[in-house]
């Protein structure tokens, strides 16, 4: 359904151009749930919003690669191709609800612009539509809630907001950018019940970008980690949890709370250093100054991402050549 190749996406900034995206290949296939994990600033979103066409160019920028969803290549789509596109065949969950939803209309009239613009629908069909939506994604008196507007609305009625505005018209692709964060446990445990259902009701396939392992764990077939813009390692998530090879992916894993250990029996470990500025980005490898199995061919060369069995790919020279 949709395959990334070598994509490079880039930034003009006061400092000089960054790669917030530096050449990704990834595909998503009918029906499959894909994670995309990584700490903050590492390109997730970039890489959903690239997707969409939602970058602002300037000071975004394409520098290389391809993005087909359905054999057809997105970056070459114009405008009102795009706008077609968006909410309807692709969807997308933006990661802060409060932000994404206009504040000065009602969630309904928001709804109903989906239904109209996507599927000609009147006011009035648009309107039952959206009330049965709201209603499949479990909100409660949906007749009631589409003349409120967001702030009269919890985080989590916000976000089913979202997720209903994101399904409204079936779209083929969902693009769910950390679609539980700010919500309380109960919350997010709530929203990812929802999404599972959808999918199998729908078979919509989707994108979920997030840095909990444990909604990966739960939710995904197939798991993509990201560091500074580059894809450090991909596998199924049975492969990943069971073996994880990347010293990246191990530093993650390593960092999960478990529930059965204590202070005194096992201390919560951490990933030495910081992620580096894209502007200031270490030559070879990005995670080599903080990497435990850094070699010196680690700080010159770069990595390529390589098949270590049918459904796993890492790039490090450590597993591949240590």
């Amino acid at each position: 359904m949709l395959s990334i190749t070598d994509l490079v996406i880039g930034f003009h900034t006061p400092r000089g151009t960054i790669h917030a995206v530096d050449g990704v290949s990834l595909s998503l296939d009918e029906g499959e749930v894909l994670g995309v994990v990584g700490e903050s600033g590492c390109g997730k979103s970039v890489l959903a919003l690239s997707v969409l066409g939602l970058l602002p160019q300037p000071p975004a920028f394409v520098a290389g690669g391809k993005i087909l969803f359905r054999d057809q290549d997105l970056l070459k789509l114009p405008g009102d191709a795009w706008r077609r596109l968006r909410g309807n065949a692709i969807g997308m969950i933006f990661q802060e609800p409060m932000t994404a939803l206009n504040p000065v209309f009602t969630v309904g009239n928001q709804l109903m612009e989906v239904f109209r613009v996507h599927r000609n629908l009147g006011r009035a069909e648009a309107l039952r539509e959206s009330v049965e939506m709201l209603a499949k994604v479990g909100v409660p008196a949906p007749e009631r809630r589409v003349k409120e507007y967001p702030y009269q609305l919890s985080g989590g009625m916000r976000q089913r907001v979202m997720i209903a505005m994101a399904l409204a018209c079936n779209p083929d692709l969902l693009l769910a950018d950390e679609p539980t964060t700010a919500l309380d446990v109960s919350i997010q445990a709530q929203i990812l019940e929802l999404m599972i259902a959808l999918k199998e009701d729908m078979g919509t396939a989707i994108m979920l970008i997030t840095h909990d392992l444990g909604v990966v764990a739960e939710m995904t077939q197939r798991v993509a980690v990201m560091y500074t813009g580059r894809i450090m390692e991909e596998a199924s998530t049975v492969t990943l949890f069971d073996n994880p090879l990347h010293p990246y992916t191990l530093g993650l894993m390593g960092a999960i709370p478990r529930a059965d250990a204590t202070f005194e029996t096992e201390a919560l470990t951490e990933i030495q250093g910081v992620v580096p500025g894209l502007g200031n980005l270490p030559p070879g490898c990005h995670f080599a100054p903080r990497c435990p199995r850094v070699m010196d061919v680690c700080r010159t060369e770069v990595p390529p991402l390589v098949a270590v069995a049918p459904d796993h790919r890492v790039a490090c020279w450590a597993v591949t050549h240590g």
